[in-house]
Parts: C-alpha cells; sequence; structure tokens
C-alpha cells in the first residue's frame, strides 16, 4: 500500500530530529533529548505505535522529563494519534492546535522580496547567522501578526546574548546540509527569517518569523518563497509547515499550501519554577 501524504510527514517528524537528539521509549511515546545545545525538542507518539496514548503516559513521560530539565512539550498530529489531546488536557497540560498545511505544486505561486530588501540563503559561516538566528527568537516572543515595536535596538542585544555554543551548533547543521537558512535583509539587517531541513524526500519549513517592526509588509511571504524554491530544487517532493493559526494559514494559502491536517503541541500553562 502506497504511503499516504501524513505517513510520510509522519515519517519526517521521527527522523529529523534525530540527528542532533538521542532518545528514549516510554510507553506509546518517544523522548527526542538533543545532545548538543540548540532546541530541546519534545515527546512524540511512537512511530507505529497503536496511538493509544493515556494519561498515565503522559505523566509518566511529564516526570522524566521534569527529571532531565527539559520541557514538558508534546507534539504530534491530530489525525493520527487522537487520543493524545484528552489525554494531554488531562495530564494537567494546555492543549493548542495549528494548521498543517502541504505544498499544492500545482498552486504555487511565489512572492517576490518587497522593494528596498533582499532575500537569500545564509551559509555556515555568514556573517549574519547571529542576526538572523534573533529574529526569529524576537519574532516568537512577540506572536501575532500585528506591527509591534520590538526592532533593531532589541535585536543587536539579543545577537549580542546569543549562546556561542547554540551559534555553533547551528552553523555546523548548515555544513552538514542538515539545516537551510533564508533571511530577508533592508539596509540595516535581517528582519525576517526562515528555515527547512530535508530528510528523505520532505521538508518542513518552520520558524518563519518577522522583526515585530517589520511586519506586514510581506517579508514572510517572501522567506517563505525562497524555502520552497530551494526545497524543491534539492528534489524535496514533501514540503509542509505548520502555521501560528489561521490568519497566518491564510498567507500561507496564498503561496499555494493547502490544509491536510492539525498540528498538535501541549505544555504546561506555566513552566515550573
Amino acid at each position: 500500500m502506497p504511503r499516504t501524504l501524513i505517513d510520510r510527514i509522519e515519517d519526517y517528524y521521527d527522523a529529523v530530529p534525530r540527528s542532533v537528539c538521542r532518545t528514549e521509549e516510554h510507553g506509546p511515546l518517544t523522548l527526542f533529548i538533543n545532545r548538543g545545545a540548540g532546541w530541546p525538542y519534545y515527546a512524540r507518539p511512537t512511530r507505529g505505535s497503536s496511538g493509544g496514548v493515556t494519561v498515565g503516559d503522559v505523566l509518566t513521560m511529564r516526570a522524566r522529563q521534569r527529571a532531565l530539565g527539559i520541557p514538558e512539550a508534546f507534539e504530534w498530529v491530530a489525525e493520527v494519534t487522537p487520543a493524545l489531546a484528552t489525554a494531554a488536557a488531562a495530564g494537567g497540560l494546555h492543549v493548542h492546535e495549528h494548521p498543517l498545511l502541504a505544498l499544492d505544486r500545482d498552486a504555487w505561486r511565489p512572492a517576490a522580496a518587497p522593494p528596498g530588501t533582499r532575500v537569500r540563503l545564509l551559509d555556515a559561516d555568514d556573517a549574519d547567522l547571529a542576526m538572523a538566528r534573533s529574529v526569529a527568537t524576537l519574532a516568537f516572543g512577540e506572536p501575532g501578526t500585528a506591527v509591534g515595536t520590538t526592532g533593531r535596538p532589541e535585536l543587536l542585544a539579543a545577537a549580542a546574548a546569543m549562546p556561542r555554543a547554540v551559534l555553533s551548533e547551528v552553523r555546523e547543521r548548515i555544513a552538514a546540509d542538515l539545516l537551510v537558512m533564508v533571511a530577508a535583509f533592508g539596509a540595516e539587517g535581517p528582519l525576517a527569517v526562515g528555515s527547512h531541513q530535508p530528510v528523505g524526500g520532505a521538508t518542513e519549513i518552520a520558524g518563519v518569523g518577522t522583526l515585530p517592526a517589520a511586519r506586514r509588509r510581506g517579508l514572510a511571504a517572501a522567506v517563505t518563497s525562497e524555502l520552497v524554491r530551494d526545497a524543491l530544487e534539492r528534489g524535496q517532493d514533501v514540503v509542509f509547515l505548520s502555521a501560528q493559526d489561521e490568519d497566518v494559514a491564510r498567507l500561507y494559502r496564498r503561496l499555494g499550501f493547502r490544509p491536510l491536517a492539525t498540528a498538535m503541541i501541549a505544555e504546561p500553562l506555566v513552566a515550573p519554577a
């Protein structure tokens, strides 16, 4: 039986963290634990499991995450593991949904960079890498699509404060072709950023964010377009992403992404002290 698109995406979700993570199996859940200084990842349903996750499984995993000092985070696809939403909520976690969209090649309509900006790939030795990485940090620290006040002064401070180990890991992943980063630049530096991580013919467009003071200019669409162009040139036949909400999903639908499923995230409402 041929694998469905969601099957391909589930294979991807299981494979992509393994280049930087060690794993632990706890019942029907797999815990991904970053071996380096980067993103701490999450627990996910074990690939090929029956999907029957209980509140006890969630509590066991949360206890293990606390013992390791890593976030009590879970991610999954609702249509693949529907029981996990109820179990996570009963286990004291806040559960939220995000539209999961896949690229329709026939509908693909790339967006050009807005006037006065340029969009380009970043290489491992790029002098702007810390600034570009910090754009994402600031963008996701002030979620939404509204124009904000966070701008260049905050960006300079965030880039200066970035731990060297984090930046080194990003450079290593780019050099190893495990990570592709794209940024949109204005006259003074990066304004928007995004990435994709190709594995086995599939890739997820992720981390697309715009410096809050530079929003509503089409920068995220231009960055996404360059990431898709690169992914297709690399021969990735599955290109997908998850959107923060329906407002953001509308931007991606204009580019040619189509709704496929629901990406789920569960985490504590308040991080433990």
